[in-house]
């Protein structure tokens, strides 16, 4: 059966609000409401994710076509950046560049990549370990950790072209069996798993 790992889609920006208590954007709420009538959603046992209002929001509204409740997974956050506070996407995405090309060091203050990556393996591999493998399960979190967590799954070393584009709102899949990755970011709204 599979695993995936989702991403929060687009969110309403907000300089003078703490990143972690961003919400979803109109678009981005568009897009994981068009989830909702997708199989595989349905097929969910369980949905588990990050503490922070983006994931969260995603969460639930995947689990409103399950009946399922969200769990809260606290270490499932996105790599620590508040050193930084808000970045303009321009220093942003220069951020993130030397993030994952520096994964043993931080930059001005940020959570190590390697650390980052520790924390979520160790959330996940913590779930899967009490989670019966026949029954579909879904972590909605963010893309830095996600990134880290397919980079582990996958036997790569970190590094950006690892990462997922268009800036959000994408899964990959992972067979709970063995935890190798059966599809690589591909949209939320699009993807479809064989369920047979």
């Amino acid at each position: 059966m599979f695993g995936l790992y989702i991403t929060h889609p687009q969110v309403q920006i907000d300089p003078a609000v703490p990143v972690p208590n961003w919400g979803l954007s109109a678009l981005g709420r568009a897009r994981a409401d068009a989830c909702v009538t997708r199989p595989w959603v349905r097929e969910l046992s369980r949905i588990v994710s990050s503490g922070e209002r983006k994931a969260i929001e995603t969460a639930e509204i995947l689990a409103s076509a399950t009946g399922e409740d969200v769990e809260i997974q606290l270490e499932m956050h996105e790599n620590d950046r508040s050193a930084t506070g808000f970045l303009a996407p321009s220093d942003f995405e220069a951020a993130a560049d030397w993030f994952f090309a520096h994964p043993e060091e931080s930059y001005r203050g940020w959570e190590r990549a390697v650390d980052a990556q520790a924390r979520i393996v160790r959330a996940v591999d913590k779930i899967l370990a009490a989670h019966d493998i026949r029954q579909p399960i879904a972590f909605v979190g963010h893309g830095g950790v996600g990134t880290l967590l397919k980079c582990h799954l996958a036997g790569q070393p970190i590094a950006r072209n690892q990462d997922q584009a268009g800036g959000g709102g994408n899964l990959f899949c992972f067979s709970l069996a063995d935890r190798r990755i059966s599809c690589d970011w591909t949209a939320m709204e699009i993807w479809q798993e064989s369920l047979s």
